[in-house]
This record gives structure tokens, sequence and C-alpha cells, in this order.
């Protein structure tokens, strides 16, 4: 997607084996219900925006489905790619609450995530991206060196300039960047974003718009399809990328369906929360 483009075409399909699902989901804080019981399914390939109101839960559902919290009620499942593959293609999925701390150490090495504030260490650039690889796979040292090369430079950093840094050193879009480079390194199959352009300028957020949408296009290594989940309340990117936009609202799925079909809902919290997207992405950024 080149700086010339205004917006891009539909973004993902519904034709992979399902990769995520939460069932009939429910969560509280204090006796104070946030999920009331959320149903979603996501399939390999998308790219899924989940939207909507200050503290309607979307960080919340973000936690419950990469296991940092546990459900209430309900279940929350993945694809288990450790089984054989079923007639159609379809990948048997589990319930996330039944693994085993090495069995969610396995389901999880094929995620990566973007925080918010990108949760970069203290340390250098190379010394951020190189850390997972040097704990998790049998990669040769030269091998995680030219990986960390790639990856900064397929998100357009300079890299003989950035690679020494250290994480004080780093703008805010930069520091943005080394977070995504860190997510493509691992060459995950499914890359969660967390309010991806919170407090960025609108044309570093233009940038990072580009970079979500090249990384979900990269060509992984096994050849699978890349799975993209954004958090966000950042109306450009839903016009830029235009994915499957799903909307919570008092802790149930409100809508949930193509761009387009948002932008023109009748459903009145969807009217609503159209209205006052600009808004909330700016008291995010304060």
């Amino acid at each position: 997607m080149g700086e010339a483009a205004e917006s891009i075409q539909q973004a993902g399909d519904a034709s992979g084996h399902v990769e995520i699902a939460a069932e009939g989901v429910r969560k509280g804080f204090a006796g104070r219900a946030v999920l009331r019981g959320v149903d979603l399914s996501i399939r390999a390939g998308e790219i899924v925006a989940v939207v909507g109101g200050s503290g309607c839960g979307k960080t919340v559902l973000l936690n419950l489905i990469t296991g940092l919290l546990p459900v209430d009620a309900g279940r929350v499942l993945v694809a288990d790619y450790a089984a054989p593959r079923g007639p159609k293609g379809d990948l048997p999925l589990v319930d996330i609450a039944t693994l085993g701390d090495e069995e969610l150490d396995r389901v999880r090495l094929r995620w990566a995530v973007v925080f918010q504030k990108n949760a970069l260490f203290s340390g250098t650039v190379e010394e951020n991206i190189n850390l997972w690889l040097r704990e998790h796979t049998v990669m040769a040292a030269a091998k995680i060196r030219q990986r960390v090369r790639e990856s900064l430079a397929a998100v357009a950093l300079d890299v003989d300039d950035v690679l020494g840094k250290q994480r004080e050193q780093l703008s805010g879009g930069m520091a943005k960047r080394v977070a995504i480079a860190r997510a493509i390194a691992v060459d995950p199959g499914v890359i969660f974003y967390d309010e991806p352009t919170t407090g960025l300028d609108p044309v570093v957020s233009g940038h990072v718009h580009e970079l979500i949408w090249s990384t979900h296009h990269r060509p992984r290594e096994d050849g699978t399809r890349r799975t993209t989940v954004i958090v966000t309340h950042d109306k450009d990117l839903l016009r830029r990328l235009r994915p499957r936009v799903v909307m919570l609202d008092h802790g149930l799925v409100a809508f949930d369906g193509p761009y387009e079909a948002f932008t023109a809902s009748t459903v009145e919290a969807a009217r609503q929360y159209l209205a006052a997207m600009p808004v909330l992405q700016m008291r995010g950024a304060e």
C-alpha cells in the first residue's frame, strides 16, 4: 500500500479455518460485569478490528483470548496445530482453559502482541528483537542477526542506525516500528495490536496503518495465512484497512460485519460510536 492510496481493499475473508473463537465469554471485576456473553469467531487470514467505547471490554477480551486472564464463564477456543486436520482442512479447536503451562506456551509461540505502549524493555533495539528468538528457538546466532535486520528493514527503519539505539533514544513512531519489527521477527500466525496508533500524530499513524497491512500480508515461512486482530479507536485505520469490524457495547457484540456495513449501520450504538470515535482517539493520546 503506497502513501497515495486513500483506502485499501477489504482485508481478509472467511475462507480460512477457525483460528480463535469465544463462546458465551463473561468477565467481571469487583462485582461489575464487563463482558456479559461474547460470541465471536475469527478465521485464518482475516483482519478484525475490535471497537467500542472506553471501558466496554476490548482489551479485556484481548487478554482473555491470549490467556492473560481467565474467563468467569464461557470458553475461549484456539486452533490446535499439533492435531491432524479434518477432511475439509479444518483444525480442531481446544479450550485454552484446559491447557497446561507448556501447552499454552506452545500455542502462544504462534502469536505476537504489539502493546499500546510497545512494552520494549531497557536495552538496545537489537536485544529487544532477538531475545524471543534466542530463548524460544534453536536458530543459529548468525540467522538471528539476519532475522533482526530483515525485520527492521521491513518496517522501514535504517537498520545500521537504529540497531544499537537504547529504548530511551527512540521517538514514539520509531518505538512503534520496533515493536512491530519484534512481532514480525517471530513469524507469528496471529498478531494482536492493542491501540497501535494511540498517542501518534496523523502522519506516523498513517505509516503504522501501512505497516499493519504489509505485515498481515507478509509471507510466512510455513505458507499458512496470517491473522490480525486490532483493538482500536482509530477511525482512519478502519477507513484505510477496511477490516471486519466487531463492536462491543454493554458487554455484548453489538455489530459484527464488514467495514462498509459498519459505517452504514442503523444500529444506534454503532451510529453513536462512529460519531464519537475521533474524540475517543484524542482522549487516548492524552
